[in-house]
């Protein structure tokens, strides 16, 4: 009996060794992985454009020994790096588009960088810190020689243009046991996760033009339409569900007030937090859209853009992200570092810098309030699929803003990064020493899912939409 004791010891200490080796790893290459965030930072490329930012990770995965299949589901910008063979097979989701007009420099001030777009969610670190993940689980599976298989997936677009909606109807994801993802944020945690559904399309109006004074009544205004659909639009938001989203902008309106123009475009989005929902309120905007065109003697035609589904949490492998996420812990500022975040926490409007949420992970819950959409929803309706976030912005800073993008191109962003980095390399490890869990979470996805579910993607038959940032 004291044998086998023994013998069980020695096997644990073998293990948290290995463990202890891969989390070593990862801190002393957490200085290339700085370099590469950084510079992916700086490229700022948008949706279906990020060729540079792709090929810089397809270069660092391939260097450590995955094989690359690019241009996947018909995108130039999205890719499959694999290692290893057999089973489990877990998936980590990366993601490296950045956002239109958000040029900021890594300053506490807004300070634009004299770019076209800029990481306001982060993005950069995304991708990165998923790369290095897998590199890392690579390490342990070559060093342990355990069998299973590791992929990278280089997620295009995410931001608007679906890219993993594609990737999802190619069945990229089917063979997977498991995908795991994370997202930049103002805090550390591994709760359930909850996301909007979403369809988006923009909507095009044909008129005539003519002289906006010498000859108006020979002239059908586009502009007229895109109005006469958006107050239409406004109209109807009294008579939809409580919990819908509808946003738009006008995309292009004519070029002169003396020219009544004959093109105009309006760019909508539409989300709920069920998939139905969201397909039953976008008819509704697309006959708004008809009766404006009938209303103003014009001609409509619409392109899909992007839709995406709800996201499906999976509790029985988000307990073992956040136990993961708990055990490294969040960050502690320096010096410079808490002046930097005090600045852009004033910039907010906060009377004081809350830097206890950055060095803490909040408490697990089973349940969240869906506030924005994701593609990854349409992942975890393929397979099952966990994820977290942590603090690479100041607390307190909201998505999609210049601090966010300030604070990712610095220390603050890049150690949070790292943070994520672990936490995903620990869980997949964890997963693959754990056919139970994997076993358990497949159970729960496909009660979540129902039996009668079928995949149908909210963007339909049509192809990578990869000029909608043009």
């Amino acid at each position: 009996m004291r044998q086998i004791y023994t013998l069980i010891l020695g096997a644990a200490s073998l293990v948290a060794t290995a463990q202890e080796d891969v989390m070593n790893q990862l801190d002393a290459r957490s200085g290339e992985y700085a370099d590469i965030a950084l510079q992916i930072w700086d490229w700022a490329e948008m949706g279906y454009q990020e060729e540079q930012s792709a090929a810089l990770l397809q270069e660092t995965l391939e260097d450590a020994g995955f094989s690359i299949r690019k241009g996947v589901a018909g995108i130039p910008t999205a890719f499959v790096a694999e290692y290893g063979s057999g089973s489990p097979v877990i998936g980590i989701l990366g993601e490296y588009d950045a956002l239109p007009g958000l040029s900021q420099k890594a300053v506490p001030k807004k300070e634009p960088a004299g770019g076209v777009a800029g990481h306001a969610c982060g993005h950069h670190l995304f991708g990165t810190a998923s790369a290095a993940a897998a590199i890392a689980v690579k390490d342990w599976l070559q060093a342990n020689g355990d069998q299973g298989t590791i992929r990278f997936y280089g997620c295009p677009a995410e931001e608007g243009g679906s890219g993993k909606v594609y990737m999802t109807r190619a069945g990229l994801f089917d063979d997977l046991d498991a995908a795991l993802h994370w997202h930049p944020g103002s805090m550390n945690a591994a709760n359930a996760g909850a996301a909007l559904a979403n369809k988006s399309a923009k909507f095009r109006f044909h008129g005539v033009s003519a002289h906006a004074a010498g000859s108006p009544e020979r002239g059908r205004s586009a502009l007229d339409g895109v109005e006469a659909m958006n107050m239409m639009v406004n109209m109807m938001r009294e008579h939809i569900p409580q919990e819908t989203r509808i946003h738009y902008v006008i995309t292009d309106g004519g070029k002169a007030p003396n020219v009544v123009p004959d093109f105009a475009e309006v760019y909508y989005y539409a989300r709920h937090n069920t998939r139905d929902v969201v397909v039953e309120v976008f008819d509704r905007i697309v006959k708004a859209a008809e009766g404006a065109a009938l209303g103003t003697g014009t001609t409509m035609d619409y392109e899909m853009i992007g839709g995406t589904h709800e996201l499906l949490p999976n509790l029985a492998l988000q307990r073992v992200m956040y136990e993961n996420l708990v055990e490294i812990g969040g960050m502690t500022y320096t010096p410079e570092e808490k002046a930097f975040a005090e600045q852009i926490a004033a910039s907010l409007g906060q009377e004081s810098l809350d830097a206890e949420t950055a060095a803490t992970v909040m408490p697990f819950r089973e349940t969240a309030r869906a506030y924005g959409s994701t593609d990854v929803g349409d992942v975890s309706f393929a397979v099952p699929t966990v994820g977290l976030s942590t603090a690479t912005w100041v607390p307190g800073t909201p998505a999609h803003s210049w601090q966010a993008v300030a604070a990712g191109g610095t220390s603050i962003g890049l150690k949070g990064m790292m943070i994520a980095a672990k936490t995903l390399a620990k869980t997949a490890i964890d997963l693959y020493k754990d056919p139970e869990t994997l076993q358990a979470a497949r159970a729960e996805f496909l009660e979540r899912r129902g039996p009668d579910f079928k995949y149908v993607p909210l963007l339909g038959d049509r192809e990578p939409a990869l000029n909608y940032r043009d």
